[in-house]
C-alpha cells in the first residue's frame, strides 16, 4: 500500500515511529505497515506506507549512513529508508525473523533474532492470535541468534546467544545495542529475567548484566544505548508498574523515573541529552520524557492500539 504516503525528506531532530496499521480479523499483529514521521516536539509531518511487509514493523534505528531500518519479523522483511524519504530496495539478509540491527566499527551488520524455539507456552486463556512463521525447512520458529552479515546480506558468522522465551516462550532477542566498546552486546528477551551481554570479538556469551529473581515478577522489555552512552533500560512489573532506569556498565542502577502507565516497550535515544522517547505498546501513545524532570513533556498519539514497535530520531547526516 502506498497511496497517502506524505512522507518529508528527513530533518535533524525527526522522530519515526513503527505503527503498523492492523486491521486484519484473523490476526492481530497483521496489516499494512507504515513509518510515522514527526518533528522533535512530536508533531506529525508525514507516513510512509510500505511495501512487503505484512505483520508488525518495528526495531527502527538509523545507521551510520543515515538510512532508516525497521523490521517486520513474521515476514522476515528488512525495511531500509533514504533521508529522501524513498524505501529502498530489499536486501537479500538469511531468512530470519530480524527484529533489531547493530552497526559494527567494522561496517559489519548484527541482526538481532526475534524469535525462538518450536512453542508458545502461553496460558490456554491468552491464545496467541497470530500466526509465527518458521525457518524455511525446520520447524523452528528461530534459533534467538545474532547474525553478523555484511551489507550486501551475506553472512559472515553466526552467534550463538543465550535467550530465554519471555513469558510466551518463544522470544529469543527482542532488543540489542552495542556497547560503546564496539563489541560487548547488550541484548534482552522481552518479558524475561534477564539483560545479558555477549562479547562479539570474543565470540562468547558474558555474564548477565542483570538477572531478576523470578519471585519478584520483575521482567526485561528493551534496552538500548544513547549517543552519549549511557544505558536505558524499561523494565516491567505487572503488580507495581514499569519503570525507566539508566544503567552503568556492571548493571548498577544511576537513575531510575517511575512511569506513569503500563506498556511502555520502545525507547528511542534523543540526540538532545535532555530527553529519550518512549513508546507505549499498549496504548500507541509516544512520549518526549524530560531526563531532568522525571517526566512526559510532548505526545502523540499513533491511534493504534498493540501496533507502535519502534522509535527512532534523525540525528542528520554525518559531516
Amino acid at each position: 500500500m502506498t497511496n497517502g504516503t506524505t512522507i518529508q525528506p528527513f530533518e535533524r531532530g525527526d522522530m519515526f515511529a513503527g505503527a503498523t496499521l492492523l486491521n486484519d480479523p484473523k490476526d492481530d499483529h497483521a496489516g499494512p505497515g507504515r513509518i510515522l514521521q514527526y518533528d522533535g516536539n512530536l508533531e506529525p509531518k508525514g507516513v510512509l506506507w510500505l511495501r512487503g511487509t505484512t505483520h508488525l514493523v518495528g526495531g527502527l534505528t538509523f545507521g551510520p549512513d543515515g538510512n532508516l531500518w525497521a523490521f517486520d519479523s513474521n515476514s522476515h522483511s528488512v525495511v531500509r529508508v533514504s533521508p529522501e524519504g524513498l524505501q529502498l530496495p530489499k536486501i537479500d539478509f538469511p531468512p530470519r525473523s530480524f527484529s533489531n540491527v547493530n552497526f559494527g566499527p567494522d561496517g559489519s551488520l548484527y541482526l538481532g533474532e526475534h524469535l525462538v524455539g518450536d512453542k508458545i507456552t502461553l496460558p490456554p486463556e491468552r491464545p496467541l492470535k497470530t500466526t509465527l512463521s518458521k525457518v524455511p525447512g525446520t520447524a523452528q520458529f528461530g534459533f534467538g541468534h545474532v547474525y553478523k552479515c555484511d551489507r550486501r546480506g551475506n553472512l559472515i558468522k553466526e552467534y550463538a546467544t543465550a535467550t530465554n522465551g519471555g513469558m510466551p516462550g518463544f522470544l529469543g532477542v527482542t532488543s540489542a545495542t552495542l556497547a560503546p566498546d564496539g563489541k560487548t552486546l547488550v541484548y534482552v528477551s522481552e518479558l524475561g529475567g534477564h539483560v545479558y551481554r555477549y562479547d562479539l570479538e570474543a565470540d562468547r556469551q558474558l555474564p548477565d548484566l542483570v538477572t531478576f529473581d523470578p519471585a519478584s515478577g520483575d521482567r526485561s522489555i528493551t534496552v538500548r544505548y544513547g549517543p552519549d552512552g549511557r544505558l536505558f533500560f524499561v523494565r516491567a512489573n505487572f503488580r507495581t508498574g514499569f519503570v525507566l532506569q539508566i544503567l552503568n556498565s556492571g548493571g548498577t542502577v544511576q537513575k531510575s523515573y517511575e512511569l506513569a502507565d503500563k506498556g511502555w516497550a520502545s525507547i528511542g535515544p534523543s540526540i538532545d541529552p535532555k530527553f529519550v522517547f518512549l513508546g507505549n505498546f499498549f496504548t500507541g501513545t509516544i512520549g518526549k520524557f524530560d531526563l531532568g524532570k522525571g517526566e512526559i513533556v510532548a505526545k502523540a498519539e499513533t491511534g493504534v492500539q498493540r501496533s507502535l514497535a519502534g522509535l527512532a530520531q534523525y540525528p542528520g547526516r554525518a559531516a
